[in-house]
């Protein structure tokens, strides 16, 4: 297991966080998905390594954006 942790911003509530992990739950391999609109941070663990471009982009198409920490 893979787990790797973005800073999000522009999330204010639970439903950012639903969007959120409604896109990063699509990207293939992934098993668990950890977000917080309280801290800004985003933990999403795979079976293998997840292309950080995928993360990136899923959050993106959520609404918000992110970096890797």
């Amino acid at each position: 297991m893979s787990t790797t942790e973005y800073a999000v911003t522009g999330m204010s509530c639970g439903h950012c966080e639903s969007a959120i992990r409604a896109e990063v739950s699509q990207i293939p391999g992934v098993t668990d998905i950890d977000v917080s609109a309280a801290t800004g941070r985003l933990a999403v663990t795979a079976a293998r390594p997840i292309d950080e471009t995928a993360v990136i982009d899923a959050v993106d198409e959520a609404g918000y954006q992110a970096t890797r920490s």
